[in-house]
C-alpha cells in the first residue's frame, strides 16, 4: 500500500511539474507574441507618419530625412523578435504567420518609400532584398541569414529586406514577380541588380557590395 502512495504521489507531482511548465512556456510564448504586435503597431504608425509627412511636405527637407533614415532601427528590432517567435514556436503557427504576413508588407512599405525618397532627395541608399525559406529546401539560408545580420549590425545605414519566399501573401508574390526572382534560395538583390543565388560568406558578400565602402561603420565592427 505504502508504494502505491509513493507511485501516486510521484505522479501527481510529475504531473504538476508538466503543467506548471506548459504553463510557463505558454505565458512566456503570448508575452512575446504580445510584444511582438506592440512593436508592429508601432512600426505602421511611424510608417504612416512618414508617408504622411512626404506627402504633405511635397518640397520635403531631404537633409532632415537623409539624415534620420526611416523605420531602420525599428524594422531591425521587429525582424529580431519575429525570428524569436519563429524558432521557438512552429513557423506555421497562425499568429506567426499573420505577424509575418504584417511584418513583410511593413517591409515592403518601407522599402517602397525608401525608393521615393531616394530619387526626390537624390540619395543612393544600400539596399538588399533577401529571399530565404524555412522549409527544407534552403538548407543554408540560416548561414545566409547569419551574415546579412552582421553586415546590418556593421553598418546601421545598410537596409536589409528579409522576404519568405513561400509566404502567401499577394504583394510579396508580385515583388517575387517583377523582381523575377526564381525558387533557387538564398537569393538577394543589392540595389535593384540581378538576382544572386545561393550562399556566400562575409567576405564573399562584401564584395557584391562594394557601396558598403561608403558606409559608416558601428563601433562594434571587429577589425
Amino acid at each position: 500500500m505504502k508504494d502505491w502512495r509513493k507511485y501516486i504521489l510521484a505522479l501527481i507531482i510529475t504531473a504538476a511539474m508538466f503543467v506548471t511548465a506548459f504553463y510557463l512556456t505558454s505565458m512566456l510564448n503570448s508575452a512575446r507574441l504580445a510584444d511582438i504586435r506592440g512593436a508592429q503597431e508601432q512600426i505602421a504608425i511611424d510608417l504612416l507618419s512618414s508617408e504622411t509627412q512626404f506627402e504633405l511636405l511635397g518640397n520635403l527637407d531631404c537633409n532632415l530625412i537623409t539624415q534620420n533614415p526611416i523605420l531602420s532601427e525599428e524594422l531591425n528590432s521587429m525582424a529580431e523578435r519575429l525570428s524569436f517567435a519563429e524558432n521557438n514556436l512552429n513557423p506555421e503557427n497562425d499568429n506567426v504567420v499573420r505577424l509575418k504576413k504584417q511584418y513583410t508588407l511593413l517591409e515592403i512599405k518601407d522599402y517602397l518609400l525608401m525608393e521615393q525618397i531616394s530619387k526626390k532627395c537624390n540619395t543612393s541608399p544600400v539596399s538588399i532584398l533577401y529571399f530565404y525559406s524555412n522549409q527544407d529546401d534552403c538548407p543554408d539560408c540560416t548561414r545566409a541569414g547569419d551574415v546579412l545580420t552582421y553586415l546590418r549590425q556593421t553598418y546601421p545605414s545598410l537596409r536589409v529586406y528579409s522576404f519568405d519566399y513561400h509566404l502567401d501573401l499577394g504583394a510579396l508574390q508580385t515583388l517575387i514577380s517583377l523582381r523575377k526572382v526564381k525558387a533557387d534560395l538564398p537569393a538577394l538583390i543589392i540595389n535593384n541588380r540581378i538576382p544572386v543565388y545561393g550562399f556566400r560568406n562575409l567576405e564573399e558578400t562584401r564584395a557584391l557590395i562594394p557601396e558598403l565602402k561608403d558606409l559608416a561603420t558601428s563601433t562594434t565592427e571587429t577589425k
